[in-house]
């Protein structure tokens, strides 16, 4: 009985492995016939790489006399460099699309590989503006998009408020933008990338925790004036509650 039930386990695991794996080959034409007719250029840039690889290839192999074992060495380098063009030029074009859209820096954040910690929108205005919070190995960086006459206000203040809590934790400020001293979007992750290493894992959990608390201290609080008449017992009764 038991041997029939991992049989069948085993099938049905097999079977959404095929399923997974035709759904991805799906999504990967389907976003090539969309660059494709965005992007006049890939299917040259591809082929071009798959040419130019394997006959660099065969080249190398005609000079050492085994031309043909080499070939399809040559010809899966040169598909590897046609994928790895067609996933570059796929990522330019995301990002075009995306840049100056509000959250768009938040989007690029989220999508860090690595021990990234990200919290969107720790402060923000009205207008769209917004700084984001990102916890890593080179300690706190505040992330801001929008209007930049609005956005270095948003920065300053948050990085004193939190400048309290983390100590001697280093804190990189990014505007991301075009202008002159800013992030571009399609460059903001590599810009993190690139940031020291400063904190150790245990101390990215700890000024982690540090900021939750006041985070969780800080949405307990009740917002806005105190109405009038309102008493402060009243309040902590509220609280107490909660």
């Amino acid at each position: 009985m038991a041997d029939k039930q991992d049989k069948a386990a085993a099938k049905e695991a097999k079977k959404a492995r095929k399923a997974a794996s035709k759904a991805k080959r799906g999504q990967l034409f389907q976003a090539f016939n969309m660059q494709r007719k965005e992007d006049k250029a890939l299917i040259p840039w591809m082929l071009g790489a798959l040419l130019v690889v394997t006959g660099v290839v065969f080249g190398i192999g005609l000079l050492l006399g085994i031309e043909w074992f080499l070939l399809p060495v040559g010809i899966a380098l040169g598909a590897l460099a046609a994928v790895i063009i067609f996933g570059r030029r796929v990522q330019k074009n995301v990002y075009a699309k995306a840049d100056g859209q509000p959250g768009a820096a938040a989007w690029a954040l989220e999508n860090l590989r690595g021990r990234w910690r990200v919290t969107p929108t720790v402060a923000g205005t009205t207008q769209l503006d917004a700084v984001h919070r990102v916890i890593g190995r080179p300690g706190v960086i505040l992330v801001a998009e929008g209007a930049p006459h609005r956005v270095k206000n948003l920065l300053a203040q948050e990085k004193k408020r939190i400048a309290r809590i983390v100590g001697e934790t280093p804190i990189y400020d990014v505007i991301v933008g075009n202008e002159e001293g800013q992030v571009q979007l399609r460059n903001l992750q590599r810009h993190l990338m690139k940031l020291p290493n400063n904190l150790r894992p245990a101390e990215m959990d700890t000024v982690e925790k540090r900021l939750a608390a006041i985070a969780n201290r800080g949405a307990a609080m009740p917002k806005g004036p105190m109405p009038p008449g309102a008493k402060m017992r009243s309040v902590q009764r509220t609280l107490r509650r909660r």
